[in-house]
């Protein structure tokens, strides 16, 4: 019992309650609201059945391209993050831009400098460190716990 118990608090301790998280950008098309599926069926028929008399007809279905992720804006200076270039992840801390290249120093050594052109990182994968809230629940119950059984263990 005690075994385990040095085992959950060292695990505890080993434990941080930020993660890198991914930030997927806001989908323009979920705001959009459509009609009822029966509706939009019957436009699609009417505008296909009506493209041979008109020229041209407009797409009903058509939803506008996502906009291209700025990578710079992504990383801005000081910002703690995870990003993944040439199929190797990173975690780094930005420290600036020059030019079209990212300075940054890996978050466990800030004496030594990286540098990456921007059309090396890829945008899809940039995640940023981030506080979960569930990891701390899970955290503090779990220390909670250790120190009831502790007190009771005393006691007893």
């Amino acid at each position: 019992m005690r075994k385990n118990l040095y085992f959950i608090l060292i695990l505890s301790t080993l434990t941080s309650c930020y993660t890198y998280q991914v930030k997927k950008p806001v989908d323009p098309a979920v705001n959009n609201n459509q009609g009822p599926k029966k509706n939009t069926d019957i436009a699609n028929n009417t505008s296909s059945q009506m493209m041979g008399t008109t020229t041209a007809a407009p797409n009903m279905n058509a939803q506008p391209a996502p906009a291209p992720v700025n990578v710079q804006e992504k990383l801005a200076a000081g910002k703690n993050v995870r990003i993944e270039v040439d199929n190797k992840s990173y975690k780094v801390i930005v420290d600036r831009w020059e030019g079209d290249s990212l300075v940054a120093h890996p978050v466990r050594n800030a004496k030594k400098s990286l540098k990456f052109h921007k059309n090396q990182i890829n945008s899809e994968r940039i995640a940023e460190k981030q506080f979960s809230q569930p990891i701390a629940d899970i955290l503090t119950v779990t220390a909670y716990a250790a120190i009831g059984v502790g007190i009771y263990l005393l006691v007893k």
